[in-house]
């Protein structure tokens, strides 16, 4: 079997002979072929170059033609702040505040870059796509509304649900166009990557999620092409109403017990993919730690319907040795049986960090908020964004400290504060709200509290 017929076979849950894997390079290519991310991903020449290094040194069995989950964002006409290492940050909303859908500019396919996307699928599926399955990345509905209304999307379900679901919709037939063009231009795999339902109950999920992104997966189905849905941060909660979605997987990050998504996507007959650890061990770790996370899944996944794959987006700087490690696990059975026994797996030496000895001798209050980076990840933006509005309510000292976990120091702080779950606030040392944006008011009351502790 080719690397693509393995991971069509692991979307239909059927056993493969090997696991399927998808390493999901987005601005990682950048760095296999020496440009910065910013002018990466305006590019279709670099990116199918970046690609195609990227095949060769990792053998995937998939590949995502463009991980930036602002391309449509930006064609209906939010502003974007650039980066080095990381795809853009949405930093305008145009329905922010009482802003209609009726002001928005009409969705065109041919607007930003979303042509890029589509001209690199074309040209991936004339170059590799015999053997390599083309996933094409569409920006979930919910997370689409959120770029589009900004924090105010969260105060607007309770306020006005109805116009939420309108904006919702809107965005859901945005995924359906985006989806029919990169099956035309020729997608294997159509992926509603929608981060920021992971910050919702599963009742939200059920009524603003859920309708809008079945509409996505028939129109993929109808094309006879396989869907997955991707969600990052700890969505634990809505993988029951995950399973019950239309998509053929269900794909998550590390917030994830593999376990549990595995005996989950079971009960609806669902493949599944995730979860190595993007920071702690792909970024961070050595080809053996690299090693010893792949076995991890491989052995917790069992033999039917897995993809191994990161979490999300690789991070730029990711060694490409660490991620040749993990195809050596895959393609090799023998090599792995051999890791398990003579590997010895490292602890991770945290960097020091600048948290307070004690909290209580302070005469503030300090929030710390632990993120994966906020130039981005969504969640982790957009909870950022609702910490800086709720202290500039209130008008006191408080101090307020991202710990990003794509850096050592913050995987130092995570450890310190023993946070599991990102994006996660702390409020003086005391984790309060763990993957989960709080409304202002919310917010501000337990800053109070916390004030008013200090006297």
């Amino acid at each position: 079997m080719t690397g693509k017929e393995i991971l069509l076979a692991a979307l239909r849950n059927e056993l493969t002979p090997r696991p399927a894997w998808v390493p999901f390079v987005g601005v990682h290519g950048g760095q296999l072929i020496g440009v910065k991310a910013s002018d990466y991903l305006r590019s279709a020449d670099l990116v199918v170059k970046g690609l195609c290094e990227a095949v060769t040194r990792y053998e995937p069995d998939g590949l995502p033609m463009l991980f930036d989950l602002q391309l449509e964002a930006e064609a209906m006409g939010c502003e974007l702040a650039w980066a080095d290492e990381t795809p853009p940050a949405v930093k305008t909303h145009p329905l922010e505040g009482a802003g209609s859908l009726a002001h928005l500019p009409p969705f065109d396919l041919g607007a930003g870059r979303l042509p890029i996307a589509f001209e690199v699928t074309r040209r991936m599926k004339a170059s590799v796509g015999e053997r390599v399955a083309l996933y094409g990345l569409v920006c979930g509905p919910f997370t689409l509304a959120m770029h589009l209304m900004g924090n105010d999307l969260f105060m607007q379900m309770y306020d006005h649900p109805d116009y939420v679901k309108a904006v919702v919709g809107y965005c859901a037939s945005i995924g359906c166009k985006m989806a029919q063009a990169y099956i035309e231009a020729g997608a294997d795999v159509v992926a509603v990557v929608d981060p920021m339902t992971s910050q919702i109950s599963p009742g939200h999920f059920t009524e603003f999620v859920a309708p809008y992104v079945n509409q996505i997966f028939d129109v993929v189905r109808e094309r006879r092409r396989y869907s997955s849905l991707f969600v990052c941060g700890d969505a634990s909660r809505n993988l029951g109403e995950m399973a019950k979605t239309a998509c053929d997987n269900l794909s998550i990050d590390e917030n994830i017990p593999l376990g549990l998504l595995r005996d989950t996507s079971r009960t609806t007959g669902k493949s599944f993919g995730g979860n190595l650890k993007l920071t702690a061990v792909l970024l961070f770790g050595d080809e053996d730690d690299c090693r010893l996370d792949a076995i991890r899944c491989i052995d917790v996944a069992g033999g039917a319907g897995f993809i191994l794959a990161p979490g999300c987006d690789l991070p730029y700087a990711v060694p490409p040795a660490n991620l040749e490690a993990v195809a050596e696990m895959v393609h090799d059975s023998y090599k792995r049986e051999i890791c398990k026994r003579t590997i010895i797996a490292k602890e991770l030496r945290a960097a020091a960090c600048d948290l307070p000895a004690d909290y209580r001798a302070l005469p503030h209050v300090v929030i710390d908020v632990v993120t994966l980076d906020s130039a981005s990840c969504a969640p982790c933006q957009y909870m950022m964004d609702a910490v800086h509005r709720a202290v500039a309510v209130l008008g006191r000292p408080v101090v307020v400290k991202e710990h990003r976990i794509s850096s050592r120091e913050g995987i130092a702080a995570m450890q310190m504060l023993g946070v599991k779950n990102i994006p996660t606030i702390c409020i003086d040392g005391q984790a309060v709200f763990v993957s989960l944006i709080p409304d202002q008011r919310t917010l501000v009351a337990r800053i109070e509290e916390a004030l008013r502790a200090k006297g």
